[in-house]
């Protein structure tokens, strides 16, 4: 058993999520989790909500509430989407939190200690008509290196070089359009260059990671530069040193302490377990494999700037240094970014319309019709468009009328012929395509969980639906419907007991991906117990300030106990089998109109 860690990346509090984050961040991050602990694995699987930064702020000042409680509404709002997608977090929590902070400004200062923050002075943009300091984030223009008209102040989306606003093309402000003013202002930039050697030397040792992503970290090698690490903005934690610490638009920059967020919810973790050094089992250990969890748009800070800090604070750059009280901590083993996933063959966007939230999709559909649809159709290494009309045809010609019918028609057989699980019958030789069968489908729980473990769980869940067509096949040649005699009851006894010894077999590879309907379906084999356990969201206190209290998400996710082994479970001869029903809904065709009328209205 090895100790597995999977940092999810963290939805940002200003809004409900759509369907386009969680096929990046969620949904893949929870398959591989669930089937890494159905092997046996040590897995820590962490994240939260990100609250701090310039959206947050300027959204609450323009519904006039502070930037706290508008991320508390969110913060509420994220949590119960993702509990009921069952997504099964040991620890999803929030970057307000006291021991956030605190985490975030350790890192700070032995970075700054080690030599790798320095200072500059650089130009801040200022609005002409607030005199408010317009952070880097909310400027846009056109990069001046390939182009692109919509890049941001800090990083230009499309070719993915880091930028100042000044140096953008036709600067404006994402607000309220206006050319900002530039002025001096001085900041911390985290030392890239002094990083840059061990950080290449580091990328070059990665292996297995998907050509895209590893491609594009190393080409952000070519033209490395010191990155600002400080903003001018009040809304944030402030930078822990003298001459800092109290000025009020002085606060640590949003990206360096959002992914500083996997270690301080790994560390919130072990404090809630009562072993507060616990994370260090997942952070010291350099055997530890890490695999980070997000979309495309984020692989800059999770394959150049969440390991150049790791090395600067554990002192292994140009300049040397000693870790500080963390001690020396583990860069990731793989950065697991997905592409992006459109709706309806545009990007998603919350003011035009162009969007499905998920509380919104699981109010009208079941959450493993979700789930299937992001697992065979999602962005995993190309951009997806979500359509209406592919998740109705998904569902209801592959999901329901492949699997569910698979299920159903096998235990509707076996309710009307024995009512309880039939053994395989001795009474009459073995027939070879029996042994096929059950072969062919046991030497899946090998093939699928390489696939799902070399990040390819969409050929994982194609191999997988070729299995059931293999089982539907078995049970269309060997017409057990047929079987009426006596004399024929044992033969009927081997088929049906083979069909459903491989029902459960494919039950037990789809429990990464269905996390609901496989529960229903393991109870109705006559099995008891947890198939795969299910997150849970708990109100609780804030661990250094009693006064302030937040939900988080955890579980209880114990191999044995709570989570089926990835291996095949025997049947239970004898166990009582009762009338079945349906596991999934079939969806409405006219439905699709209905989705695509509601779309057209909200965009016009």
């Amino acid at each position: 058993m090895s100790k597995v860690l999977v940092p999810v990346a963290w939805p940002y509090a200003n809004g409900p999520r759509h369907i386009g984050h969680v096929a990046g961040f969620g949904i893949p991050s929870d398959i591989f989790a669930r089937y890494m602990r159905m092997k046996g694995h040590d897995v820590l699987m962490i994240s939260g909500t990100d609250e701090h930064g310039t959206p947050i702020l300027v959204q609450a000042e323009s519904e006039g509430v502070t930037p706290q409680e508008l991320a508390d509404r969110y913060n509420l709002v994220i949590v119960k989407d993702l509990v009921n997608l069952g997504l099964s977090y040991d620890l999803f929590t929030r970057t307000t939190a006291v021991n956030h902070h605190e985490t975030v400004q350790e890192m700070f200062t032995t970075i700054l200690g080690n030599g790798y923050m320095i200072k500059k002075v650089t130009k801040s943009a200022i609005s002409p008509s607030t005199g408010r300091t317009l952070p880097d984030r909310y400027i846009e223009g056109t990069c001046p290196i390939c182009g692109y008209a919509e890049a941001r102040g800090d990083q230009c989306d499309n070719c993915g070089n880091q930028l100042d606003a000044i140096d953008l093309i036709n600067p404006r402000s994402k607000i309220n359009g206006e050319t900002p003013n530039f002025v001096d202002t001085e900041h911390f930039f985290l030392d890239l260059p002094k990083l840059k050697v061990a950080l290449e030397k580091w990328l070059k040792t990665r292996k297995n990671w998907r050509p895209s992503v590893i491609n594009f970290s190393i080409n952000l090698l070519e033209d490395m530069q010191a990155r600002a690490m400080t903003r001018d903005i009040d809304w944030g934690i402030r930078v822990p040193i003298e001459g800092w610490k109290d000025q009020q638009n002085k606060r640590l920059y949003v990206w360096f302490d959002a992914v500083i967020g996997y270690l301080s919810a790994s560390i919130e973790w072990a404090r809630r377990t009562g072993d507060p050094d616990a994370w260090r089992k997942w952070w010291n250990d350099p055997e530890t494999q890490s695999y980070y969890f997000m979309g495309k748009d984020n692989i800059t800070f999770h394959s150049q700037i969440w390991p150049a800090e790791l090395l600067a604070y554990n002192g292994k750059g140009d300049l040397g240094g000693t870790a500080g009280k963390f001690g020396t901590l583990t860069l990731p083993t793989e950065v697991v970014a997905s592409e992006f996933l459109t709706m309806e063959g545009k990007r998603f966007s919350s003011s035009r319309g162009i969007v499905i939230y998920v509380r919104d999709l699981l109010s009208r559909y079941q959450t493993d019709a979700l789930r299937y649809y992001i697992s065979i159709a999602g962005p995993e290494t190309s951009d997806a468009n979500f359509t209406w009309e592919d998740f109705y045809r998904r569902t209801n010609n592959e999901l329901i009328a492949s699997w569910g019918n698979l299920v159903n028609r096998v235990l509707n057989l076996t309710y009307k012929n024995f009512a309880e699980m039939p053994a395989y019958s001795t009474e009459t030789e073995p027939n070879e395509l029996d042994t096929q069968l059950s072969g062919k489908i046991e030497q899946g729980f090998t093939e699928i969980g390489e696939l799902i473990e070399s990040q390819r769980q969409k050929d994982a869940m194609r191999h997988l639906m070729h299995l059931v067509q293999d089982a539907n096949q078995y049970i269309t040649v060997t017409e057990p419907w047929t079987l009426k005699d006596d004399q024929q009851k044992p033969r009927l006894a081997q088929i049906l007991h083979t069909a459903l010894q491989a029902i459960a077999d494919l039950n037990i590879m789809f429990a990464p991906f269905l996390v609901h309907s496989t529960q229903k379906v393991y109870e109705s084999l006559g099995f008891t117990g947890t198939l795969s356990a299910l997150p849970v969201m708990k109100e609780v206190a804030d661990l250094d300030d009693a006064s302030r209290k937040y939900p988080i998400i955890t579980g209880d996710y114990v191999l044995g106990e709570t989570v089926q082994k990835w291996e095949r479970k025997p049947l239970i001869v004898g166990a009582p089998i009762s009338k079945p029903a349906p596991i999934f809904e079939k969806l409405d065709l006219a439905g699709v109109e209905e989705e695509l009328s509601l779309m057209s209205n909200a965009v016009s």
